[in-house]
């Protein structure tokens, strides 16, 4: 089976934790030794930081972007460094990814094109490799209707239709200042490629709990 995990950069990230990436090496190459595996890391804080000083001092956003790609690849370099048959080199694009995968049980990448953020990397990844499962690791517990740290009535879904992830990220998006699980280009590709697709709270016990898409309160299955 072909897994690609989009692991967001603040998870795997906090503060350089050597102890914490260690346990998302060791949960990943738990799952590598039954399936084949492409992480996807994002940027998280550190790029967030880059990005905004960089607009501080006059980047334009497609130099802001590129600053955010090479973060995550640096991020990538690192949780690599923790994976024992991992590739050191990091792919630049997908079709050199699959390549790599073609040799090694786990392809451990970051961004790629400019206006892209990791989990929409992540979503045309899984598309490209026609990949079986895509897990994606957030800092909330699944979907909500709504936004549960600003609404108290907000409704986690144990399972939803991709179509209707395109409508609540579609509604997020149009409110300034808001923040949704995933972005609305993964949704838009998650809703046309049919990927089966697992958002959830995305600590290292929880990924081999996502491929089975045993998410019972830490996350989402659509479908």
């Amino acid at each position: 089976m072909k897994v690609v995990l989009s692991l967001g950069g603040s998870m795997v990230m906090q503060d350089f934790n050597a102890e914490r990436i260690k346990a998302y090496a060791e949960a990943i190459e738990k799952i590598a030794s039954k399936h084949t595996v492409f992480v996807v890391v994002g940027g998280g804080k550190i790029a967030r930081n880059y990005i905004t000083t960089a607009r501080k001092l006059g980047a334009d956003e497609t130099l802001c972007d590129y600053m955010g790609i090479g973060v995550t690849r640096l991020n990538a370099m690192l949780l690599a460094s923790a994976i024992k048959k991992a590739p050191k080199v990091i792919p630049e694009d997908f079709r050199q990814a699959y390549e790599l995968s073609l040799s090694h049980p786990v392809v451990i990448m970051g961004g790629t094109f400019p206006g892209h953020t990791t989990d929409a990397t992540a979503a045309l990844l899984a598309e490209f490799v026609n990949a079986d499962v895509l897990l994606n690791a957030t800092s909330v517990n699944g979907v909500y209707s709504a936004d549960p740290r600003k609404d108290p009535n907000a409704v986690r879904y144990d399972r939803i239709k991709a179509k209707e992830l395109v409508k609540i990220v579609s509604a997020g998006e149009t409110k300034a200042g808001s923040s949704n699980v995933i972005d609305l280009l993964a949704a838009k590709v998650i809703e046309r490629s049919g990927i089966k697709t697992v958002v959830f709270l995305g600590e290292p016990e929880n990924i081999e709990k996502a491929i089975r898409g045993d998410v019972e309160e830490i996350g989402t299955v659509v479908e």
